[in-house]
């Protein structure tokens, strides 16, 4: 659940420092107690006061060229940038418990991405100064000021980095605005004048984008290296933009706490502080994250009823309904069940290598939902069987039984004369079957002990069940096992499941990037697709053509498997000659509707168990087919490397499933494309050429900047021509259709199973 937290303003510290304490007090102490009576957590609070501003001005930003004293000014400002150190009426705190357990806000007048050279030094020093002192009352967060020039935003981010290696522990936070277009046009007056104060009032530009923030923060989490104690601050003071896809890419992203001050309220009939729709959208879908709330203003009676416990009451009520918490606190749900593995990366089993704990099978079998799908399933096929006499069933991969005791329930169901055979190879597990037998099953089951691809059956039967999925469908080599399991099926036989299929779609997630990446192997971890539960996660991709049309929806199916196999070429025991049958593979084309980053791939599957009835944890139509399954996480296929996407690109996905006669892998690679306008010339049109020539203040012809009449790929090169040409074409359009431009790509991840596979 979220935490919440009250924003102490210099005013009310400066209003609780008038008033007279006990001699252990502090103005600080005192706001803390009266926040944790009023229900917040903890405090947030301005690490330094205006005098600190005052003199940073003064040494920093000199008034003119005439001022006098100059030269002393610039010695003062050398002294300071030799040995940063604070005056005792800059800071607002000096004792560990003032800071123990608070969230200090870094002075946010501080232009780390300032037009000027020397601004940006200097608030660099004052920043680096600042962090050093939280670090020493042992502050756990530090909330950094917003970056606001964009155009000197990666000089922002490289600050940040050099505090992360300067500073160790504290946690830095990033505070910016979920869009804030107009920040980027602030800029800083040159040394030779004194800088404005910069504003936090924000306007809204038409010519950019709402992700332009976000874009700012990936350039700043980027050049940081995804270091894990840099996090996020979403500043919630403007109304949002209503474009889900926008917001869904900061769900992606570390959010650790949300700045909601009081102006973002309204009041609604009853004059009540309210958020807008908007806002409250959002809030919701962030409780999965629990983030901090930081509170600011709610004491100033901005709204006319409710007090001040009215806004954190509110937020309480957004958290009880939202749809991600409301499935977490309900007993069955996947997510209930799932909770503290969200986004825990885990590696997919090796069934045929490992023989499972007893543990793991109960896991598993706590899933009612899977087990009542394959019971219908069974039932189903016992209901239309075509022909009298006694039915054959066989369980292959019988685990402790309770696909066994499925299957007899299914049988007295339907009221069929029918003989089940439970086919198991793991010793331990087989004990259970035993132990079954005897108490609960009788001779109404035969035990068969043995590796599937191999056993001996007694006779062929009519119906085969399994449970070999795994998350990807085939991973757990469901199609290598019943290869040989379908030895012990007639003809004219039925499998359960009768076919399986493999979906991905692309995916941002920061979370599950540094997971991938925090083993001392970086490449085998970031080339291992695991198992997780997704939660902090952004997919990528759109339904729809995209802008060149040949894009399919959002989540693509890669390939399929189906059993009985009709076109199987076996020896004379039955047996494939080789595994080669097994390997597919699949190019996909994604349209990327909204810029955001490239972590690596969801994979999905679809199971039709028999007839109607099946199995699925593809998001758009498990609640349909198998609501609040438990059995399976998605899978996780992670890239090494971030690539950036912009709005309306392509991503086209290659993927492979491989084998030789000992392993099975997947090996994925994709490539980035921006569709652009195709522009084509009529044969005897005639272009009209404007030519521009470009001279140096020498007089000195030189080549022109290129410029291009439509927005090309970055990594496309420029060409260098003594003139700018200009054309258009007489009686007609210049440019149809579009065409393609690469812009980046992956590495081909795991190449011969180099890192990951799967034994066979």
């Amino acid at each position: 659940m979220p935490t919440f937290t009250s924003h102490i303003a210099p005013q009310e510290l400066a209003r609780l420092a008038s008033r007279e304490y006990p001699s252990a007090e502090t103005p600080v102490l005192q706001a803390a107690a009266e926040a944790r009576a009023k229900g917040y957590d903890t405090i947030c609070y301005p690490l330094t006061t205006d005098n600190w501003k005052t003199r940073w001005q003064d040494m920093c930003l000199l008034p003119g060229e005439d001022v006098k004293d100059r030269n002393a000014l610039e010695q003062r400002a050398e002294a300071w940038r030799a040995k940063p150190a604070f005056l005792r009426d800059e800071i607002t705190v000096t004792r560990l418990d003032e800071a123990e357990g608070a969230v200090v806000l870094i002075s946010d007048w501080l232009e780390l991405d300032a037009s000027d050279d020397w601004v940006r030094h200097d608030a660099e020093t004052a920043l680096q100064q600042e962090l050093a002192y939280a670090s020493y009352l042992n502050a756990h967060t530090a909330v950094l000021p917003p970056p606001r020039n964009r155009e000197h935003a990666a000089s922002y981010a490289r600050a940040v980095n050099a505090c992360l290696h300067a500073v160790p522990f504290l946690e830095l936070s990033v505070r910016i605005s979920i869009y804030d277009p107009s920040v980027f046009r602030a800029s800083s007056t040159p040394r030779g004048g004194r800088t404005p104060e910069p504003s936090s009032a924000v306007t809204v530009a038409p010519a950019q984008t709402p992700i332009s923030t976000w874009e700012m923060w990936d350039l700043i989490h980027s050049t940081c290296d995804y270091n894990q104690r840099l996090s996020l601050t979403l500043d919630l003071t403007l109304p949002l933009p209503s474009t889900l896809g926008v917001l869904s890419q900061w769900l992606a992203e570390p959010v650790r706490h949300i700045f909601l001050p009081a102006s973002a309220f309204i009041a609604n009939a009853k004059g009540y502080p309210v958020l807008p729709k908007g806002t409250q959208a959002f809030i919701r879908d962030v409780m999965k994250l629990q983030p901090n709330i930081i509170l600011s203003g709610t004491s100033a009676g901005r709204h006319g009823k409710g007090g001040e416990s009215a806004y954190m009451q509110y937020i309480r009520h957004l958290e009880k309904t939202s749809p991600s918490v409301q499935a977490a606190q309900t007993e069955g749900t996947v997510e209930h069940f799932a909770q503290g593995y969200q986004d825990y990366l885990q590696a997919p089993l090796q069934p045929l290598m490992d023989n499972l704990q007893s543990a793991t099978y109960q896991t598993f079998e706590q899933d009612p939902i899977k087990y009542r799908n394959y019971e219908e399933a069974i039932f189903l096929a016992l209901s239309e069987w075509p022909r009298p006499g006694k039915i054959l069933l066989c369980v292959a991969g019988a685990g402790r039984g309770p696909l066994v005791a499925r299957s007899l329930a299914a049988i007295k169901r339907s009221g069929k004369d029918a003989f089940v055979y439970a086919v198991e190879k793991n010793p331990n597990a087989f004990v259970t079957l035993q132990d079954r037998k005897r108490r609960e099953w009788g001779d109404s089951v035969e035990l068969l002990y043995g590796d599937m691809r191999t056993l001996v059956v007694p006779e062929k039967v009519d119906i085969l069940v399994s449970e070999l999925l795994g998350s990807f469908g085939d991973n757990e080599l469901s199609p290598e096992c019943l290869d040989g399991a379908m030895r012990f099926l007639k003809s004219d036989g039925i499998s359960i499941p009768a076919s399986y299929t493999a979906h991905i779609a692309p995916l941002s997630s920061s979370k599950l990037f540094n997971e991938s990446h925090s083993a001392k192997d970086q490449r085998t971890s970031a080339e291992t697709p695991y198992v997780v539960m997704f939660n902090a996660i952004n997919i990528l991709s759109g339904d729809g053509g995209g802008v060149s049309g040949a894009c399919g929806p959002s989540i693509q199916e890669c390939w399929e498997f189906e059993h009985p196999r009709r076109d199987a070429v076996l020896d004379e025991r039955g047996l494939p000659f080789t595994n080669s049958h097994n390997t597919r593979s699949a190019k996909l084309a994604f349209h990327i509707p909204h810029a955001g980053v490239l972590h690596g791939l969801a994979g999905y599957f679809e199971a039709r168990l028999y007839g109607s009835v099946g199995l699925s944890i593809h998001p758009n139509t498990m609640d349909k087919v198998s609501r609040d399954m438990l059995s399976w996480f998605p899978l996780f296929f992670p890239f090494r490397d971030p690539l950036y996407l912009p709005g309306d690109s392509e991503l086209h996905v290659s993927i492979w499933r491989l084998t030789n006669q000992r392993q099975v892998w997947y090996e994925w690679h994709a490539e980035a494309f921006l569709p652009v306008p195709r522009s084509t010339t009529r044969p005897g049109a005639t272009p009209h050429v404007t030519l521009i020539k470009r001279q140096s203040q020498d007089g000195t012809l030189l080549s022109p900047r290129p410029r291009s009449a439509v927005a090309l790929s970055p990594l496309i090169d420029a060409v260098d021509m003594p003139f700018i040409v200009e054309t258009a074409l007489e009686g007609g359009e210049g440019s149809k259709g579009v065409e393609l431009v690469k812009i980046g790509q992956t590495a081909l991840h795991n190449p011969h199973g180099r890192s990951s596979w799967i034994g066979l």
